[in-house]
């Protein structure tokens, strides 16, 4: 049972993440609220609350782009990131079920992310850049020990922050199972290929990045064994 208590982290998390994530859209849209803050806060802060409710249990990734920089860091199996991104897909789609349950299937395909104001291109490069930058806070965030005790409030907020920059312009998915969810639930498919492209080359992007600049994963680890064994 526990080399399934991971998996079933990873499927929970993403369903928070969208379920808690898309329902502040339809809430911002039903009340009037500031769409833009609104949404953002509302991912960031589902982000949250699944970070400390599963992520002990995982690693808290909830996102294939995630997984998949850290498996080319080493930090993950390969086996591993298959179940991961499984278990975030379904977890995606669940949640997306969930709100076709409480409200209609157009309501979820008003959440469905998309370029509305820009460019499919446009869009694409921003979910390019946006995403490499989520991946480098997440990757060095987990693992320096300078800030490693701030990482589950600093990688919510870079969430917020992206929202509030690319909501109007990507939708600021920077996750393939957000974008993947609301789409094949709502039946609303439009710029789909845009997440299904962008954000995984953005996190192997991000993990070539993070390791030209710092060192290898594992040299990491022996040097914290070394510290503590000498003192």
């Amino acid at each position: 049972m526990d080399r399934y208590r991971p998996l079933l982290a990873e499927l929970l998390g993403p369903f928070t993440l969208v379920f808690v994530g898309c329902l502040s859209i339809l809430a911002a849209v039903s009340f009037n609220a500031p769409l833009q803050v609104g949404v953002a806060f509302g991912f960031g802060l589902a982000l949250l609350a699944g970070l400390y409710a599963f992520g002990e249990i995982s690693g808290g990734h909830f996102n294939p782009a995630v997984s998949l920089a850290m498996y080319l860091q080493r930090r993950l199996s390969a086996g591993d990131l298959a179940g991961y991104v499984v278990a975030q897909t379904i977890g995606a789609v669940l949640a997306s079920l969930a709100i076709w349950v409480a409200f209609s299937r157009p309501d979820v395909a008003a959440t469905v992310t998309g370029t509305a104001n820009s460019t499919a291109w446009e869009g694409l490069w921003l979910e390019l850049i946006m995403t490499a930058i989520f991946v480098a806070v997440i990757l060095q965030s987990t693992r320096s020990e300078r800030v490693r005790g701030s990482a589950l409030v600093a990688i919510p907020l870079t969430l917020v922050a992206i929202h509030l920059a690319a909501i109007p312009f990507s939708g600021a998915s920077v996750n393939p199972v957000r974008s993947l969810g609301p789409a094949l639930v709502g039946g609303e498919w439009g710029d789909f290929w845009i997440y299904l492209v962008g954000p995984p080359s953005s996190g192997a992007i991000g993990a070539f990045v993070h390791g030209a600049l710092y060192p290898p994963y594992e040299e990491v680890v022996e040097v914290d064994v070394v510290e503590v064994t000498a003192t």
